[in-house]
């Protein structure tokens, strides 16, 4: 096992952390919080150059079972969903955001869009690599972005499924950041793209969010119950934003080799109604049902091998 700098600087080479099992969440997030007030975000700060590795990863069927169930995919097929490995690798990317030297609160940390590169399906019963790290941290015209890649690896070594996620720390700026990773255009005023064709209502009950938790380990209060949400300065408990995509692309489906992006536009609020609309040349979205405000807007495209 090799063992990184503990206060590694922007400039060091990576190192990695060989890991015997996933880490559990809930110290990782009662962590983070603790350590937020503490932060001080900025797109210059050093970021952990480590690389988080779980080698012979076996997926635990029961809980994908779970997974698949509440995201509305089919169950019992030796596949796993396109957005599972992020559950998979959740774990490290909390462990690596909850450290010391990530430069960005954990508390009011917002996952903002996300992704994913699928090579091809993937046995639900294989033996994987996971790694996960940091990649940068970019300016962004509400506060400073940080950048959390996720690769799986098949036994042979080959990447077979890679997902890139951006999570947001808001603070005060110029107003002169990019709003985006490289290589998506920031969207302007006046220019939103008219409603894609409503597919069906989706009515969700107040438990989504404490099913979703179960199945994934992602348990934080937001997503829980009203009480625990209001702390955080939300009316009522709100649906995981991973919980919205895989949701979608349950409905839309994934071609076996694919590039998915999504972007995460505003929180859904449990108990609620949503709207799935989706075109037919890959594109799909999620609004609320009552005034239509956009909760995501994402894209399924082949991938050309």
């Amino acid at each position: 096992m090799t063992t990184a700098d503990p206060t590694p600087d922007r400039g060091a080479a990576p190192s990695s952390v060989v890991l015997p099992r996933p880490p559990s969440l809930a110290p990782l997030l009662a962590r983070g919080v603790l350590r937020s007030p503490f932060k001080r975000p900025g797109p210059g700060a050093p970021f952990p150059r480590t690389r988080l590795v779980l080698p012979s990863l076996r997926v635990d069927l029961g809980r994908l079972a779970a997974y698949e169930r509440v995201c509305g995919f089919p169950t019992g097929e030796d596949a796993l969903p396109v957005t599972y490995p992020h559950v998979l690798g959740f774990p490290l990317a909390m462990r690596l955001m909850s450290g010391g030297d990530f430069p960005l609160p954990l508390l009011g940390l917002v996952h903002t869009s996300i992704d994913i590169t699928r090579h091809r399906v993937l046995p639900a019963t294989g033996t994987y690599e996971l790694t996960v790290y940091v990649a940068g941290t970019a300016a962004h015209r509400r506060g400073t972005e940080a950048t959390v890649v996720t690769e799986l690896r098949s036994a042979g070594g080959e990447t077979v499924w890679a997902s890139t996620s951006s999570y947001l720390a808001r603070h005060r700026t110029d107003g002169a950041g990019a709003g985006g990773r490289p290589g998506r255009a920031p969207a302007r005023a006046g220019h939103e793209r008219p409603p894609l064709p409503a597919v069906e209502e989706w009515r969700l009950a107040g438990d989504v969010g404490r099913r979703y938790g179960a199945a994934s380990g992602d348990r934080n209060p937001i997503h829980l119950f009203a009480l625990t949400a209001r702390l955080f300065g939300f009316p009522r408990a709100i649906a995981h934003g991973m919980w919205t995509v895989a949701r979608c692309l349950a409905a839309h489906g994934t071609p076996p080799a694919a590039l998915v992006r999504a972007e995460f536009r505003a929180p859904v609020l449990l108990p609620g109604a949503v709207t799935y609309a989706a075109d037919d040349i890959g594109r799909f979205e999620l609004r609320a049902a009552k005034d239509g405000r956009v909760h995501l807007s994402g894209e399924v495209l082949p991938l050309l091998t």
